[in-house]
C-alpha cells in the first residue's frame, strides 16, 4: 500500500433531526454510504492485514467456546498502524455519533475489528457497557462492514428500545447471557430488527446499552466489520462492577482513577 493516499474522512455527514429521534428512540440506526466504496476498499485492505498480524486465535472452532467461535477481535488497531489511526479518528464518525446522542463532544474509547469467520457461530444477546466502566448512557458504538455483506453472514440484530432498561447485571457475551437477556427481550416483546444486507461502508449505530446479537455466519466468506466506541465528553470513571471493567479501566482508560474523567490519553476528542 506503499504510496497510495488515504482518504482523511473529515467532511461531515449531516443527520436530520429525524434520525437522532429514531436513534434516540429506538437505541440504534441503520446509515448509508458513510463512506464510499473506493475509499472503504482502502481501508479494508489496511485493517483485513492488521486483523491477521495481530490475531491471537489459533484453535480450530471446535474447541472454542462460544465467545470465541463468534469472531475474531482485535482491538486498538489504531496505536499499531498510523493510516488505521486516520480512521479510527475520522471527524465524520464522531460527529455523527455526537450528533445521534445529541451531545457536543466526544471522546475514543476504543476500536475493534470483529472478522466472524464463515462457520463462524452466533454472538449471543448482550450490552456493550456490560465491559465498561463509564457512569453515562452516552455511549455509542459504530459498527462498519468493510465489505458487503448480506444476512447469512451474521447481520447485527437489536432488540429495539431495550436501552431504556440500562445496566442489566453482570452478564458477559455467553450462553447465560444468551439465555437472560433473550428472555428478557421476548417478555418485554421488543421488535427485533435486523438489516437484509448492508453495503460496505454502510454502519449501524446503537448505545452502549442497547440488547443486540447476531447469528452465525453461514456464508463462504469471511463478515469483515470495523467498529469504534465513542463516550460522551465529560463523562467520569465509574467505580468497576466486574472484571471486565477493571481490565478496561487499566487498559483503554490507563488507569485513570475512579470518580476522574474517561479523559486518558487513548480518549481524545474526535470532533
Amino acid at each position: 500500500m506503499v504510496g497510495l493516499s488515504f482518504p482523511d474522512l473529515s467532511s461531515m455527514f449531516q443527520i436530520s433531526s429525524q434520525q437522532q429521534s429514531e436513534y434516540q428512540q429506538n437505541g440504534h440506526i441503520l446509515l448509508h454510504n458513510i463512506v464510499d466504496s473506493d475509499d472503504i476498499d482502502l481501508y479494508r485492505h489496511l485493517i483485513h492485514n492488521g486483523v491477521e498480524k495481530f490475531n491471537t486465535e489459533f484453535r480450530e472452532m471446535s474447541e472454542r467456546d462460544t465467545y470465541g467461535r463468534a469472531f475474531l477481535q482485535v482491538m486498538n488497531l489504531w496505536e499499531v498502524d498510523e493510516d488505521i489511526k486516520n480512521f479510527t479518528f475520522s471527524k465524520r464518525f464522531a460527529q455523527i455519533a455526537a450528533d445521534l446522542m445529541g451531545v457536543e463532544k466526544v471522546r475514543l474509547y476504543h476500536d475493534q475489528a470483529l472478522f466472524k469467520e464463515a462457520g463462524g457461530g452466533h454472538t449471543p444477546w448482550h450490552q456493550d457497557q456490560y465491559y465498561w466502566p463509564i457512569d453515562t448512557s452516552n455511549t455509542i458504538t459504530m459498527w462498519m462492514p468493510l465489505i458487503d455483506i448480506s444476512e447469512e453472514m451474521g447481520m447485527l440484530t437489536f432488540a429495539s428500545g431495550s436501552h431504556e432498561l440500562g445496566f442489566l447485571g453482570n452478564l458477559a457475551i455467553s450462553d447465560k447471557s444468551d439465555d437472560v437477556l433473550g428472555d428478557i427481550v421476548k417478555e418485554k416483546g421488543y421488535p427485533i430488527i435486523r438489516a437484509s444486507s448492508m453495503k460496505a461502508g454502510d454502519a449501524t449505530f446503537h448505545a452502549g446499552w442497547t440488547l443486540h446479537n447476531a447469528p452465525g455466519n453461514n456464508s463462504s466468506k469471511t463478515r469483515e466489520v470495523m467498529t469504534i466506541i465513542f463516550v460522551a465528553d465529560g463523562a467520569k470513571i465509574s467505580e468497576p462492577q466486574n472484571a471486565h471493567q477493571e481490565a478496561d479501566r487499566q487498559r483503554w482508560i490507563q488507569g485513570l482513577p475512579v470518580g476522574g474523567l474517561v479523559a486518558s490519553e487513548l480518549n481524545p476528542i474526535l470532533n
